[in-house]
C-alpha cells in the first residue's frame, strides 16, 4: 500500500514552512507502514502527469510568486479540474487556496484563477493576521477544533461552498463572514499556515483516509497513532485563544 503526493512549486510556495504539511503526511503514512512518494513539480519541469497521483499539495506564496505559478498552472487547468472532480485529494494553503477560485482581484490587476472552486478573492484594507481557531463539524466531537496562523490581505468569498470550519477566534475568509476555508469533494483549502497538519493530526488523517479510500477499494480506516504531543500542542492554542 502506498500514496503518491505531487508537491506543486515547493521552490516558490512555501511561506511559514508550508512544506511541513508534506512531511507530516509522509510521516503519518510511514509510521503505519504505508509507503509515500513525493514528487515535486517546479517551473523548470515540463511533464505534468496526474494519472498516478493521489494527493496534490499547493502551498502559499506572495502575490508575485502567485502570478508566476498561476501562469504555469493555467496550462494544466483541465487536468487539475478533472483530478478534483474524479475524487482526487487536493490540499491548498493561503495563496494556493486563492488560486483555486475564479480570480484574485488586486488593487491594480486581477490574477486569473483555475476555476476549480466557485469562489473569488478581492484585496481588502489591511491584513488579517494572527492565530486562529476553527470548529469543524465533519470531525468527531473530541477533535473538531482546528488551529493555525493566518496572514492574508485577500478576502475570499465562497458562495455556496461548505467552509472548512466556523471561526471561534480570528478572522477567516474575511473579517465578517465567520467562516474559514473551503471543502469540496476531496479538496481541503484554507488560509491556515503554521504549518497546518502537524498541529491538527486528525485533519491530516482525514485527508490521507480520503486518498487511500479512493485508491484502495478495500481500505476502511487508518491504524491509530499516539498523538499525545500533537494534541497537547493543539490544545495549548485552543485554550489560549478560544
Amino acid at each position: 500500500m502506498d500514496i503518491k503526493i505531487m508537491h506543486l512549486f515547493p521552490d516558490l510556495l512555501n511561506l511559514y514552512g508550508d512544506k511541513g504539511n508534506i512531511e507530516c503526511m509522509r510521516k503519518r503514512l510511514n509510521w503505519r507502514g504505508i509507503g509515500c512518494e513525493v514528487v515535486p513539480f517546479t517551473t523548470e519541469d515540463s511533464g505534468f502527469e496526474l494519472s498516478d497521483v493521489d494527493i496534490v499539495f499547493l502551498g502559499g506564496g506572495s502575490d508575485r510568486e502567485q502570478k508566476i505559478v498561476c501562469r504555469s498552472l493555467l496550462e494544466h487547468k483541465a487536468e487539475l479540474k478533472d483530478f478534483v472532480e474524479n475524487g482526487g485529494s487536493l490540499v491548498a494553503v493561503c495563496g494556493g487556496y486563492q488560486l483555486l477560485g475564479k480570480y484574485y482581484k488586486l488593487k491594480d490587476e486581477t490574477i486569473e484563477g483555475l476555476d476549480i472552486l466557485d469562489i473569488y478573492t478581492e484585496q481588502g484594507k489591511g491584513r488579517l493576521i494572527g492565530n486562529i481557531v476553527l470548529e469543524a463539524d465533519f470531525l468527531k466531537e473530541s477533535d473538531k477544533l482546528i488551529v493555525g496562523f493566518e496572514n492574508h490581505g485577500g478576502r475570499t468569498y465562497i458562495n455556496g461552498h461548505k467552509p472548512l470550519g466556523k471561526v471561534i477566534y480570528g478572522n477567516g475568509n474575511s473579517d465578517k463572514c465567520g467562516c474559514e476555508g473551503v471543502m469540496y469533494k476531496n479538496v481541503v483549502a484554507t488560509y491556515l499556515h503554521g504549518p497546518l497538519l502537524p498541529k491538527n493530526p486528525v485533519l491530516c488523517d482525514y485527508i490521507l483516509t480520503n486518498a487511500l479510500k479512493k485508491k484502495y477499494s478495500d481500505f476502511t480506516e487508518l491504524v491509530p497513532l499516539d498523538d499525545r504531543l500533537e494534541k497537547t500542542a493543539n490544545e495549548y492554542i485552543v485554550n489560549r485563544f478560544k
